[in-house]
């Protein structure tokens, strides 16, 4: 055995032969690298000892809704925790402090913020803050059993544009953790004062804490001073699998899908350097020899009553899936900046409630979001796990686009989804052109989508659904329905249907229906083979000549 596998893992240099543990080996599955470095670390922990601050000290205990991490820096390549005392996961005082004075200084005048924090004074002088800032450790040793091993995989390029790629790579974090916070002061506060304190230190966690805050990463439950628009959902479907095959629901989906629909709607209006520029910055981003970018826009989401399960295929015992139903959960859209005027901050909100409506108009979230939800719509189909099923509830049911038998409703409003984007000009200057970039697959634009719609019964009604299954028709593992491995070109949705009304008081109300809107979102452009021409052609064909269904945009 060579003499450095008699060193933990955490002691090597992040280099081949070493220890690359943010390197993720798709065929090793479970065995990788960084599994074997979690463990050393968990295992060398004290399980017994809680770290405990001193008397003192002031503490508070807050629970974050999904994973946390702060990048200790210390590895070149990987984002993993600092280490504290005994061996434990640390949130460092210096960084408590960093984010304790951002929100300090939203809150307070300038001289409320030198005693609290410190700094050059009127004088010109540097004066000392009274507050000590003692960091945070987890207040129990349940981490120790919980698997650190997380993944990171951006795919915006390879699902919008025809020739984009994705891989993915390993960081460490913690799942759901609850950590305890020490602050001490150098001269008596009054109680008011510390109650201060802590407001300051709450605003603070509800702008997150750590690594990667605008995905969902970092996030107490609350969001008060930050939330700039809140929607309340329900969901099920697919979840996500850790490297080992865990279920996991990874609430950053709900940045991605956003981030991605921003991107698709831009790419249909201006260049795509223009489109990129834009979303990096509402989403936040980095590019190749670019600095990162903050975004303006952030997520949190919180299902306090998630479920997880497996789905077992009846006729393929082998084919299991994860499976979520997050109950009526809550997603806040979070301003991550507070430089922004009434009006932008308006004129965002505005932006992101369209954003959504869009979203869960013609898709989903997460992983098989392009398709309904086989279950639900196609519950004999036993072969594999398709689609996911996404809904408004009661808080959220003024956001429904209420329609006729005609539709045109969903065609009004997608009308002015892509017009209000051409005037979201405080930005970036947006200049309109009439070619689109080419390559770019999933461009918003009416010489590039076709969204065709009808209206379904009841759940059992969708015609569509046998389509992608059926070797009958042409579309099946065609370039437009997408297979395995291969992004597709259609997104197929059962959008609920509520009626409008008026209770005997007056007062509106929203009331479901057991009808949807049936409606296909098809781009059928950029097929580079003829064969796969031919079908899309005959396909639209098809829709406009032998079906109910009616183009809508």
């Amino acid at each position: 055995m060579p003499d450095h596998d008699y060193v933990p893992l955490m002691f090597q240099a992040q280099v081949g032969g070493r220890s690359q543990i943010q390197r993720l080996i798709p065929s090793q599955k479970a065995d990788q690298q960084a599994y074997d470095w979690a463990q050393q670390w968990q295992q060398a922990c004290d399980h017994k000892t809680v770290p405990q601050f001193e008397p003192h000290i002031q503490t508070r205990t807050y629970s974050f809704t999904w994973r946390m991490v702060t990048n200790s820096g210390q590895d070149a390549g990987v984002i993993r925790p600092v280490i504290g005392e005994r061996g434990w996961a640390y949130f460092p005082g210096s960084s408590m402090k960093g984010a304790f004075l951002r929100a300090c200084k939203q809150l307070y005048p300038a001289n409320e913020v030198l005693f609290f924090c410190g700094g050059k004074g009127k004088d010109g002088e540097l004066h000392p803050g009274v507050l000590r800032f003692h960091g945070g450790y987890p207040d129990n040793a349940e981490w120790l059993d919980d698997s650190l091993v997380d993944i990171v995989h951006p795919q915006e390029d390879w699902q919008t544009k025809n020739h984009g790629s994705h891989s993915a790579f390993i960081q460490i974090s913690l799942h759901q953790p609850t950590f305890v916070f020490g602050i001490s002061s150098t001269k008596t506060l009054r109680d008011e004062q510390w109650k201060s304190v802590w407001d300051v230190w709450q605003a603070a966690l509800e702008q997150g804490i750590g690594s990667r805050v605008s995905a969902g990463y970092g996030q107490i439950a609350t969001h008060s001073g930050n939330k700039l628009v809140s929607f309340s959902l329900l969901g099920e479907g697919q979840a996500s699998k850790l490297i080992d095959g865990q279920g996991e629901f990874r609430p950053n989906l709900f940045k991605a899908a956003l981030r991605g629909h921003t991107r698709r709607l831009f790419n249909g209006i201006t260049d795509e350097r223009t489109a990129d520029r834009i979303t990096k910055l509402l989403w936040g981003g980095i590019g190749k020899g670019e600095e990162a970018t903050v975004g303006l826009l952030g997520v949190s989401f919180n299902a306090p009553n998630l479920e997880l399960d497996e789905w077992r295929s009846p006729t393929q015992r082998s084919n299991t899936a994860p499976i979520y139903k997050t109950g009526v959960a809550i997603l806040d859209v979070l301003l991550m900046k507070s430089d922004l005027t009434s009006e932008q901050q308006d004129e965002l909100k505005q932006f992101t409630i369209r954003l959504m409506r869009f979203a869960m108009l013609l898709g989903g979230f997460g992983k098989s979001w392009r398709r309904v939800y086989h279950p639900r719509f196609l519950p004999q189909y036993e072969r594999q796990l398709i689609g996911c099923h996404w809904q408004f509830t009661k808080r959220s049911y003024p956001l429904y686009i209420p329609f006729n038998e005609s539709l045109t409703a969903i065609t009004k409003f997608l009308d002015v989804f892509y017009d209000k984007g051409k005037e979201f000009s405080w930005l970036e200057n947006i200049h309109a052109q009439g070619n689109l970039t080419p390559g770019i697959r999933e461009a918003w634009h009416k010489g590039n989508v076709q969204v065709w719609g009808r209206v379904a019964e009841d759940e059992e009604d969708s015609l569509a659904i046998e389509w992608f299954h059926d070797p009958r028709f042409s579309i099946k593992q065609s370039e437009l329905t997408g297979k395995m491995g291969r992004v597709g070109r259609l997104w197929h949705r059962m959008y609920p249907r509520f009626r409008k009304t008026q209770n005997s008081e007056g007062k509106t109300v929203w009331k479901p229906t057991a009808q949807y809107a049936e409606l296909l979102t098809i781009f059928p452009n950029g097929l580079e083979d003829k064969q796969e021409q031919e079908r899309a052609k005959n396909f639209l064909k098809f829709l406009d000549q032998e079906t109910e269904f009616i183009r809508l945009w």
